[in-house]
């Protein structure tokens, strides 16, 4: 049973607008992914949620304030990021030292994002159930990877 989703952040659960530079919660506009308020809402109830992101510029207050500005935050338990962990994303450490944090075992734990590379394979890696969020059009994926084309896929 998923106790606790790791949700990447750009493009995850929030428009990573290309082109637009420096920290999200500055930006002069920021957005929701669709169908990440419902998402949120309905897996909150039974599991807690955090943020797992590569960001590097942004601390954990800059991106609770982002959060907070799309109107999501009130659904997320904590942020995990460079600033905080001292490890960047993409490698089984940063899955391993969040894990080591919030003293929860890897079969209990879900990461939902839409980079394969840095999101899908380490937590592969680090024993983590993978939800892999793309629009691309994969029959099937490997490792027990579950693949899904909106968020709503996580609790339909």
């Amino acid at each position: 049973m998923i106790n606790v989703y790791l949700f990447d952040w750009g493009d995850t659960l929030m428009v990573d607008f290309p082109g637009v530079t420096g920290k999200m919660c500055n930006w002069e506009i920021v957005e929701p992914v669709t169908g990440a308020k419902e998402a949120l809402e309905v897996l909150s109830k039974n599991a807690q949620i955090y943020i797992a992101t590569g960001a590097a510029d942004s601390t954990e207050l800059e991106i609770q304030q982002a959060f907070e500005r799309v109107g999501l935050s009130q659904f997320i338990s904590g942020y995990f990021c460079r600033a905080n962990l001292g490890l960047s994303k993409g490698s089984p450490e940063f899955l391993n030292s969040i894990l080591d944090k919030l003293k929860v075992h890897s079969e209990n734990v879900a990461m939902v994002g839409d980079n394969f590379d840095k999101d899908i394979k380490p937590a592969i890696a680090t024993g983590i159930q993978p939800f892999w969020f793309t629009s691309k059009h994969i029959e099937s994926a490997t490792d027990n990877v579950k693949v899904i084309r909106g968020l709503s896929e996580l609790y339909l």
